[in-house]
């Protein structure tokens, strides 16, 4: 099944160009917001998974006549991976092992609008990803067990502002600001997604296709992820891990931009980009500059911090 929030926060469940509010049926988990209903409804799934199948038997709204939301509003932990693509083969070998932290307040929801910040950052791109959804407490997790702990999929963009100072590990800086998680427009349940290791995953902005590869890419296999982030810390029910993108699609994010994403049965995610400073760069991504025997992300053409 599909969840998404909707509207004033109502939890509704998608089918087919429809979205069944299902308030109800969940009432009885305690929370204070839509995080902590999210939250209780993944840990508590069994006990609520027939009562939600029988729901979607009802008739629904269209989707066209409501508000989507982000899909998870504010999770406990979101961890995203980095460098996690062998780049087409473009890499010799995987990089090491390596994540981090986005804050909860950078989540946004479909046809909300990413916003770039007024800091003296080299180019803002977008990261176009499959994340999970951890469906109960994790800790120490082995290989062979991980695909135990997912309940879902969604869409997720891993927004970015490169090349802040000082030089080194800026994740922090560089991730987590207001509105760089886009997320959604729903979570698939893993009885949705048959291999979640072959899915086509794209990106277009304006319309153009810029990303276009295969979750089979990943360096490192979702196994080995869940097994690593929980050897250093322990994972509850609703949190989300972002698995990587593949590089060389990558492109700069601009004022009036209009961004759509897609992971086949996940749905697509609609943004917008909006820039007060109304900065520019070419549109050429990462690969064309590789393809030329050009280094590094494109320069900045104009605005604030051009140099």
């Amino acid at each position: 099944m599909k969840l998404a929030f909707f509207d004033d926060y109502k939890l509704g469940l998608v089918v087919e160009d429809t979205i069944v509010d299902v308030s109800e049926v969940v009432s009885s988990i305690p929370h204070l917001t839509p995080g902590d209903l999210l939250n209780g409804l993944v840990a508590d799934f069994e006990n609520y998974k027939s009562r939600l199948e029988a729901a979607q038997e009802l008739k629904g709204k269209p989707i066209a006549d409501v508000t989507l939301r982000a899909p998870h509003p504010k999770p406990n932990n979101i961890v995203a991976m980095a460098v996690n693509y062998m780049e087409d083969g473009t890499r010799a070998e995987p990089a090491p092992i390596n994540a981090f932290h986005k804050s909860a307040n950078s989540v946004i929801g479909n046809n909300e609008t990413i916003v770039i910040p007024d800091v003296p950052a080299t180019i803002f791109e977008h990261e176009a990803e499959l994340a999970l959804v951890i469906g109960k407490r994790a800790s120490n997790v082995k290989q062979e067990d991980a695909y135990d702990y997912i309940f879902g999929y969604l869409n997720f963009i891993d927004v970015s502002a490169r090349g802040l100072l000082p030089p080194g590990n800026t994740f922090y800086q560089m991730k987590s600001r207001d509105t760089f998680a886009p997320m959604g427009p729903w979570i698939a349940t893993a009885d949705e997604i048959q291999n979640p290791q072959a899915l086509p995953i794209k990106l277009w902005v304006n319309g153009e296709l810029k990303q276009n590869f295969n979750s089979d890419d990943m360096a490192h296999k979702i196994p080995r992820i869940i097994e690593w982030v929980t050897s250093i810390h322990t994972l509850e029910p609703g949190d989300i891990v972002a698995t990587g993108t593949n590089h060389g699609g990558l492109s700069a994010l601009m004022d009036g931009d209009q961004i759509d994403m897609e992971i086949d049965g996940l749905g697509s995610l609609h943004l917008y980009v909006q820039d007060d400073l109304k900065r520019t760069w070419s549109r050429e991504t990462r690969l064309d500059r590789s393809s030329q025997g050009l280094e590094g992300t494109t320069p900045q053409i104009t605005g604030k911090y051009s140099s």
